[in-house]
């Protein structure tokens, strides 16, 4: 059985423990292969390693650094097939969604943030005849990131490239769930002639390494993508020590379907928008307002297209749902599909955990569920599910379907569907969302700032946002007379 490796100044290490966890192939709900338990003590190699490193990746020319990176988007370029694959089996993803979002994108991050890197602009002040006064802008120092599991290489690529380019060195940790694909990525960057020390990679379980990075004085700044809970206690340790922070949290978000809509766009992209990756990304739309005189009609095509969706083995090209992530996580699902029943719900389709045959006959199937009847206040339409579950509500007035939208504590995304104008800007304006799609979902230029209000986070990733999160600013003032 493959045991994965932590990645520490530049080579591949057993943890110091030598003690392993089991990693489950969710598909087949077997055990595939053993990730490190890592500690404190392999976060405090890392740590050395990355401060050791700093100076030399500090100070190498951006062009240097930006050829390094690139090298390594082109790499993963390279190695397409065996990532997507790596990713499914850890994930339980359809694999299908592996090479067409999930890898591409983790490359196209790399590419973004090395390129990015060599454009970034400083700022002068001319006080009259008397001083000059300019903004520089230097690598922060060590930088810890700890990324999730529903996106394993794309999300844990948005967080190092960009601190990589800045000019930090890194302490990393994925998810202790799906730790394969960032394994392969340390890898690839030794053979991209990555310097030992600049990107270090601790594998293990969030109260000992997670707790580790976010509590050792030499991790200067923070970027954490994942539950709310979890973030509120990142913040509570990291505040007091006075660490910059990015906190990327959860969802609950709205999706808001007007009667003017482009009706087969809006349904087509609103069926991806709810179950795309199993629902468990944090963008996806579980609550859905649609205009009354069109409710029947939507949710009867909705419903009609869900039941169609293939149910099954991820390595299938033609699956559309392939497995969550672990048993718990289904287990959690489920349970918030019987809370609907008991706050009145009605399910039109779904609901059950799925027997699929063949090898993945022990996976963690949820077949996709979509509830109505119940009211916008209850537990079902307040909580983050982050599973293939969504609730459809009737909506009259603008006034109304606003209130429905923002009365979570939420505040991560949100998509509106109209072809008015004037209308899609005032409820853009309304909702309290850090990012608005408007007739469309998951497009994303990465030069824009990406982020929730309320308890979907603090701070902004995402374009020279992130670049600037990782460094610090300092000004300078030079008296001419």
């Amino acid at each position: 059985m493959q045991k994965i490796l932590n990645y520490i100044d530049g080579s591949l290490i057993a943890p110091t423990s030598n003690q392993y966890l089991d990693n489950y192939n969710p598909a087949e709900g077997k055990i595939y292969s053993l990730i490190p338990d890592s500690d404190a003590t392999d976060v405090s190699k890392a740590v050395d390693a990355a401060k050791a490193a700093f100076l030399e990746w500090s100070t190498m020319p951006v062009e240097k650094r930006s050829a390094i990176l690139l090298k390594i988007a082109d790499l993963i370029d390279r190695d397409f097939e065996k990532l997507a694959l790596a990713e499914s089996i850890d994930n339980g993803k359809p694999v299908s969604q592996a090479k067409s979002l999930d890898i591409p994108r983790a490359a196209a991050n790399i590419r973004f943030y090395a390129t990015g890197a060599m454009h970034a602009a400083s700022e002068a002040h001319i006080t009259g005849v008397e001083a000059v006064n300019y903004t520089l802008r230097t690598p922060i120092g060590v930088a810890g990131c700890i990324s999730p599991w529903n996106l394993p290489l794309y999300l844990f690529t948005w967080k190092i490239a960009p601190a990589l380019a800045a000019g930090c060195t890194v302490v990393a940790k994925p998810s202790e769930i799906t730790p394969m694909t960032a394994f392969l990525l340390t890898q690839l960057c030794e053979e991209a002639g990555l310097p030992k020390g600049v990107l270090n990679v601790v594998h293990g379980l969030g109260p000992k390494v997670g707790q580790a990075i976010i509590e050792h004085p030499d991790i200067i700044a923070i970027s954490f993508t994942g539950g709310t809970v979890t973030g509120k206690k990142i913040a509570a340790t990291a505040a007091p020590m006075l660490k910059k922070l990015s906190l990327e949290l959860g969802g609950k978000n709205p999706n808001i379907i007007f009667a003017d809509c482009d009706f087969e766009l809006t349904l087509s992209t609103t069926i991806s928008s709810s179950f795309s990756n199993q629902g468990e990304i944090c963008l996806c739309g579980s609550r859905i307002f649609v205009e009354r005189s069109l409710f029947d009609q939507f949710t009867e095509e909705f419903v009609k297209r869900t039941k169609a969706l293939a149910i099954g083995d991820p390595l299938e090209p033609s699956t559309r749902i392939g497995a969550l992530v672990s048993e718990g996580h289904m287990k959690k699902v489920l349970s918030y599909i019987k809370l609907a029943k008991q706050e009145g719900g009605k399910i039109l389709t779904g609901g059950k955990q799925v027997a699929v045959s063949g090898r993945c006959a022990g996976g963690y199937f949820v077949e996709p569920t979509v509830i109505v009847g119940l009211n916008h206040d209850c537990r079902t339409n307040q909580e983050e599910i982050f599973g293939p579950v969504v609730t459809i509500q009737p909506f009259d007035t603008e006034e109304e379907v606003l209130g429905y939208a923002n009365s979570t504590t939420y505040g991560l995304s949100a998509t509106i569907w109209t072809e008015n104008l004037k209308r899609a800007h005032r409820i853009s304006a309304g909702v309290k969302s850090g990012i608005i799609w408007v007739n469309c979902w998951l497009f994303r230029d990465l030069r824009t700032p990406f982020g929730g209000m309320k308890q979907s986070g603090i701070g902004r990733e995402g374009g020279w946002d992130a670049l600037k999160f990782f460094t610090e600013t300092k000004n300078v003032c030079i008296k001419l007379s």
